[in-house]
């Protein structure tokens, strides 16, 4: 089950969340009303330089120790509740957010400084020893909106047609084996990433264990956390590009990987399934991921969940259901059904001009076939 949504303008061109919503409320049967949630690109131009911290504190005591951490490892620029509407979700923890930026420092972990590397330190400090509070929102100029309600609640709860942004993910959650609770809502963030997924991660024990070597730690209790900490540890740590990325996560099989003609693709291909053997995904999946080049489909090698792609103009939209993308835009111009474990990229434009990006640019097929 679960349902997936996103969409992306490549000019940065912003916009409410108006059509994000329409996207995952028709795919309100997807879940069970224990679980939404949003994330969106651009909406705190005026902090863009600085982190946005999105934190969750079950009552006021826990929230000012989490205040006080926050306040020793940053410069704390503005603070204050993130807007609700009680009226929609009576019953919710204390809800607040912090542009900051960190504090220069020099530790026996980290001889040179690094704003992200610190920034995630801090983050992960937060979730894993402060009971009761803990970060689910941490990147620049973008935030993570989510809770336990259906997705039409949840939208209007944190009143995002208030809100404008270039890319918008969305998530309808229908949790079998892992608690419905607000940590446990899509979509998962960590600085720049954010993931929203459909399906379950069997390998979730030995992806956690392997981002443990790394310093990234699992308190959300839900096997989708690993996607976005893989991403950062893929991406951003260790400087891998999209498409490398995601042969790491659904790289293709064995046989398929030793029988590609290319030379040069098959020894990368082949490189990367023994490098990151433990940071391969299992299961059954369909990831919708957003970082700060673009947004991004993949699927098990199997497909055994659906994606959707449509495009019209700057605009991509991504959904669990074609209908979906209908919603969004009436005037789809194509429409992909992109194969099992073939990547859907789309690219934001780095001058912020029109793009008339061929299907090629999308689609990833030169590695998989």
């Amino acid at each position: 089950m679960c349902g997936i949504a996103g969409l992306i303008n490549q000019k940065r061109v912003r916009e409410n969340g108006s059509r994000i919503k329409k996207g995952i409320v028709l795919q309100t049967e997807r879940g069970n009303g224990l679980g939404a949630g949003y994330a969106a690109y651009g909406i705190y131009p005026e902090y863009a330089d600085l982190y946005a911290i999105h934190l969750i504190a079950v009552n006021r005591q826990s929230l000012e120790k989490a205040q006080k951490f926050l306040e020793q490892h940053f410069f704390i620029h503005a603070a204050g509740n993130i807007p609700v509407w009680n009226h929609q979700i009576n019953d919710h923890p204390l809800l607040w957010r912090y542009f900051v930026e960190p504090r220069p420092c020099r530790t026996e972990h980290t001889l040179s400084y690094r704003a992200d590397d610190y920034a995630i330190e801090k983050v992960m400090e937060v979730n894993r020893i402060l009971e009761d509070a803990f970060v689910f929102s941490s990147g620049k100029n973008m935030g993570v909106f989510k809770g336990v309600g259906t997705p039409q609640e949840i939208y209007d709860f944190y009143c995002l047609d208030d809100y404008a942004g270039y890319c918008w993910l969305a998530h309808n959650r229908f949790p079998t084996n892992t608690p419905g609770w607000w940590g446990g809502a899509h979509p998962f963030n960590l600085l720049s990433c954010s993931i929203v997924h459909n399906g379950e991660i069997s390998s979730y024990g030995v992806n956690r264990r392997f981002l443990e070597g790394f310093g990234y730690y699992c308190r959300m209790q839900t096997d989708s956390e690993v996607v976005a900490y893989l991403l950062d540890l893929l991406m951003r740590r260790h400087e891998l590009t999209i498409e490398e990325a995601t042969l790491v996560l659904a790289p293709p099989y064995w046989i398929a990987a030793e029988q590609l003609a290319d030379e040069a693709v098959r020894d990368k291909v082949i490189a990367l399934k023994i490098i990151y053997e433990a940071a391969m995904l299992n299961g059954p999946f369909a990831i919708l991921a957003a970082c700060a080049d673009g947004l991004f489909g993949i699927t098990d090698n199997t497909k055994l969940r659906p994606m959707t792609v449509g495009r019209n103009g700057a605009y991509t939209f991504f959904a669990s259901e074609v209908s979906a993308l209908y919603e969004m835009d009436e005037d789809l111009q194509n429409i992909y059904m992109p194969r099992a474990g073939q990547p859907c990229i789309v690219r934001l434009d780095a001058d912020g001009t029109p793009g008339s990006c061929p299907e090629s640019d999308y689609i990833c097929s030169q590695i998989i076939q």
